[in-house]
């Protein structure tokens, strides 16, 4: 009888072991943490501004209540293409860059650590990207090297042609532009960060999307540093941001050309912090924030057929200041150390960019 009733112990507690679990990756660590910035004219950049003034409106960027910045990344928004490629030279532009893109500017971030970038094109330029690569896509490309070297800047493309993109000017373009500023794996060099804005998903910007990620943002020949999944047109629930970015991990293999997958490692998602008449969780809640229901599959993301780690780069974040003329700013009361300062600490932002991962 003290045999069975041992027996019977053993099989009750085999039936009572909890059943195997999945294995989850580790928490990568999120890289880039950044945000575009609009000036406070709606993104033109048109007037020189003092950096006492520009301070006054951007502190929480720099400082994100103890000393240290809210983001290690800004993107200044927008260079008019064409302008560039012409060299204007008017009330709003100098030799073809904004007024306000100056290297005090410039110097005001990076004396804090933080990395900065110009973003030439965005949508209200979109007509005038494909102008400029069909007049001379080399040229624009050694124009736009020539700008990051005199600022010491890196350049994001955010060519949003839905339709119609030029590509072979493009990629006339990107070619330029590392035959000044060859790509530089260690980060060492800010001029040598060129990115590429793509769309929230795979399912616009098509042709764009399928030539970036085939040509530029492989990780065994890497030409583009990253690229940005942009926001779509309203501020997303969890699911539908995780959905989006997932459609880039996965590619769209039923296009005819298909899309291949994206590495985890060569793209960041995008979250607005302030839109419409509208300051999101995003600058001042981050428990309420979708940075902080998505970061949990941010930084755990699998490769699906690109890549070999997990975790996408990080996050950007649309806009700093005044994006448009008649929503709502980022400028005092509505700074974000609540939001993105918070989350900044919270994920242990490295301070300055460090170097990207590759794979």
């Amino acid at each position: 009888m003290r045999r069975l009733a041992t027996l019977c112990a053993l099989l009750l507690g085999a039936t009572a072991l909890a059943p195997a679990t999945t294995a989850v990756a580790a928490p990568t660590p999120i890289q880039v943490y950044g945000a575009w910035h609009c000036s406070n004219d709606a993104c033109t950049w048109s007037a020189v501004r003092t950096v006492a003034e520009f301070d006054s409106q951007n502190h929480w960027l720099i400082d994100r209540g103890n000393g240290q910045p809210s983001v290690n990344l800004v993107v200044l928004s927008f260079v008019n293409p064409l302008r560039l490629l012409n060299q204007t030279t008017d009330a709003g532009d100098l030799n073809g860059v904004p007024r306000g893109m100056t290297s005090d500017i410039v110097n005001y971030f990076t004396s804090h650590g933080v990395r900065v970038m110009l973003s030439i094109g965005g949508i209200t330029y979109t007509d005038d990207w494909t102008t400029a690569l069909n007049q001379n896509g080399t040229l624009l490309g050694q124009r736009a090297a020539a700008v990051a070297t005199q600022l010491g800047v890196g350049i994001e493309i955010d060519y949003e042609a839905n339709t119609g993109a030029n590509l072979t000017g493009l990629q006339n373009f990107v070619t330029a532009y590392r035959a000044v500023h060859p790509y530089n794996a260690a980060g060492t060099d800010p001029t040598a960060r060129l990115t590429i804005d793509l769309a929230a998903g795979d399912r616009w910007l098509i042709d764009i999307g399928r030539k970036a990620t085939a040509d530029w943002l492989r990780t065994d020949t890497p030409v583009l540093d990253f690229a940005n999944a942009m926001v779509p047109s309203k501020q997303p629930s969890t699911s539908s941001a995780e959905a989006n970015w997932q459609e880039h991990l996965d590619g769209k293999a039923q296009y005819s050309p298909p899309i291949p997958p994206l590495a985890p490692a060569k793209f960041t998602g995008s979250l607005y912090v302030a839109e419409g008449s509208r300051v999101h969780a995003e600058c001042n809640n981050f428990a309420a924030s979708l940075q902080n229901t998505t970061s949990s599959w941010v930084q755990t993301a699998a490769p699906n057929g690109a890549g070999s780690t997990a975790g996408l780069l990080g996050y950007m974040f649309w806009a700093a200041e005044k994006p448009s003329t008649r929503g709502v700013t980022t400028a005092p009361p509505n700074t974000c150390e609540g939001g993105m300062g918070v989350a900044a600490s919270t994920f242990n932002i490295p301070i300055p960019l460090p170097a990207l991962r590759q794979s």
